[in-house]
């Protein structure tokens, strides 16, 4: 159906307003965390969310504004891929230097699909399985000295630790056991707190014998234990690691499983 004010498909505005928001969400919320740097990126977070959801549903009122199904449903559909374009963005302008890049899981497909990655043939297949599947929100290349660009590693970003946990820490697992630096990156640490998550991250506990990723890095929370690490926007460290994880994935892959751990 045309919109008889634009002459556009509504399925092209929808997908045009889709891209918008992703893209709004992603760019204020890193203005707001370079701007506010002692406010805490989850209380950021709440406050792009709240603007969000006031424009979509017209009402002010917080308490009304979660009834408002339809706003709800377009925050989630939006913000999730703001999270993970914003881990891009901030990353990459910090790794392209080391000639190491994080990518979005559709560009892993693109370039997979071109034939632009060099891993073996049996990676490749488990790659395509994980893209496929959507296991993984983004990956890890590094270039090796002949220009050849290899995925070494996975990420999982979620704002939150709770969502999803338990079901992200079995393919995390299994990428560790493949030899994969296997990552997540969270915005809101309230939960690590809890034993039960502390237990999945790191591990040495009766229902979790070992740690279910290699480093689990918070945004928004200064606490820290074992395998959690809080970091800040400019993810300092977190490209240690993932160079310190590039060098030994080159060096030593054959005993890169889940015990590695960066220093």
């Amino acid at each position: 159906m045309l919109s008889s004010r634009t002459g556009k498909s509504d399925s092209k505005i929808a997908n045009i307003e889709k891209l918008s928001q992703k893209t709004a969400i992603r760019k204020t919320t890193i203005e707001a965390l370079e701007r506010f740097p002692n406010i805490d990126a989850s209380d950021i977070w709440k406050s792009v969310y709240s603007a969000h959801m006031d424009r979509k549903s017209g009402i002010a009122d917080p308490e009304v504004i979660k009834k408002v199904v339809s706003a709800e449903n377009s925050w989630k559909k939006s913000s999730g891929h703001a999270f993970e374009e914003m881990i891009e963005v901030l990353g990459n302008s910090k790794l392209m230097h080391h000639d190491i890049r994080i990518l979005l899981q559709k560009d892993m497909k693109l370039l997979i699909e071109n034939s632009g990655i060099h891993n073996e043939e049996r990676d490749i297949a488990w790659l395509r399985e994980q893209i496929r599947n959507s296991i993984f929100d983004l990956y890890v290349t590094l270039k090796k000295p002949n220009g050849e660009e290899h995925v070494y590693g996975c990420i999982q970003s979620k704002t939150s630790i709770r969502d999803r946990v338990t079901r992200d820490r079995e393919p995390s697992m299994n990428a560790m056991n493949k030899f994969f630096w296997s990552v997540a990156i969270c915005l809101d640490g309230e939960y690590l707190r809890m034993p039960k998550f502390i237990g999945m991250v790191n591990g040495d506990t009766q229902e979790h014998a070992i740690n279910g990723w290699h480093g689990l890095y918070v945004l928004s929370d200064d606490y820290s234990v074992d395998r959690i690490y809080p970091i800040d926007i400019d993810l300092s460290l977190f490209v240690n690691h993932a160079l310190q994880a590039a060098e030994e994935w080159l060096k030593n892959r054959q005993w890169f499983n889940h015990e590695w751990k960066a220093k």
